[in-house]
Formats: C-alpha cells, structure tokens, sequence
C-alpha cells in the first residue's frame, strides 16, 4: 500500500498564485504579509518580480472564485491561496458573501484538479479578523503552510505510478442511458 503525504522540504520549483481582496485591506495586507513570511521561510521567492509567486487583487471576497478558477484553468500553478475578510454587519450581506466565497472556492478546487486554499476570514467583528490577521496569530501563515503541503501533495500523487492512468470521460457517464435499475424498469 502506497502512503501519500505533502511535505514542506521540495519548494523550489514550486509555483503560487495569490488571490487577495482590496476590501478590509488591513486585513488582507497582514494576511499576505504572513504568507509571504512562510513563503520565504520555505525556500520560495515571495518577489512579485520573481517566477514563483504572481498576485491579483480583486476588489473584495465575492470576486475572489472567479479570479482562482480563471488561473487554476491556465495549469501554471501547483496551488493558489485565496486572502480575504468578510467582516458581519447589521444586515445578511455577510452571510451571502461567505457562503458563496467558500463555495466558490471550493468548487473551483473540485472542478480543476488545483488546490485553492480558503483563507479567507469570515468573523463577527473587527477585532476578531485583527486577532487572525496578526495580534494573537496570522492566519497566512497557515494558508502558505497548507498551499506548500497540497502542491507537493498533489504532485506526488500525479508522478504515481500506483494510481491508474486512465481517466473518467464525465461526458459518457452523462450522456449513458439510465441503467434498468434506476429506471424501475425490466
């Protein structure tokens, strides 16, 4: 039986993508600040000058899946970390935003094969986001920490000679008559 586990030691032909909303920038500054911390600390070049780190800015949370999937989908990346803070108000416009961020988010790791890491801060108040961002700990640390470990984790298992190398056609499965079985039919 073949073990899969992602490390922290094989970095250096690694390549990120950063995804970082404007709004609540004080927040996602320190975000990207703690990331490109553990980046550094990691062997990878965090320089947007340099070849392994490349980052947009969008104009808040809500643009952040739209902007991951649109670089998942161009396979230069072995994994994109998505920074963000939807922030409650006295209305339930934070609601929709964290639930389709993080659905979005997912998805767009789902449906490409890359992952996309949720680091996106979704708290009850300013103070809270403060504490995750940097007073108590920063959480972007933890995002690079997790993007490193999946990139080397996934590349792992695509050199695996274990794992088959056919592929599932989805465009067959649904385009297959339905089986008897599930039709009720005889």
């Amino acid at each position: 039986m073949t073990v899969f586990e992602g490390n922290f030691t094989q970095t250096d032909s690694l390549r990120f993508a950063m995804v970082i909303g404007r709004f609540n920038d004080l927040i996602t500054t320190k975000l990207l600040e703690g990331c490109q911390d553990c980046l550094k600390r990691h062997g990878i070049d965090p320089d947007p000058q340099g070849t392994q780190v490349d980052y947009v800015w969008v104009p808040g949370s809500f643009e952040i899946p739209l902007v991951a999937h649109q670089l998942a989908l161009t396979r230069r990346y072995d994994a994109i970390i998505c920074l963000g803070a939807v922030i409650k108000g006295q209305t339930p416009h934070f609601d929709y935003v964290s639930a389709e961020v993080s659905k979005g988010i997912a998805a767009t790791a789902f449906q490409t094969g890359v992952p996309v890491i949720f680091g996106v801060l979704t708290t009850d108040t300013m103070q809270q986001a403060l504490e995750r961002a940097g007073i108590k700990a920063n959480h972007g640390w933890n995002y690079a920490m997790d993007a490193i470990e999946m990139a080397n984790l996934m590349r792992q298992i695509k050199q695996s000679s274990t794992l088959p190398a056919t592929t599932v056609d989805s465009t067959a499965i649904l385009s297959a008559s339905p089986s008897p079985a599930l039709t009720g039919e005889t």
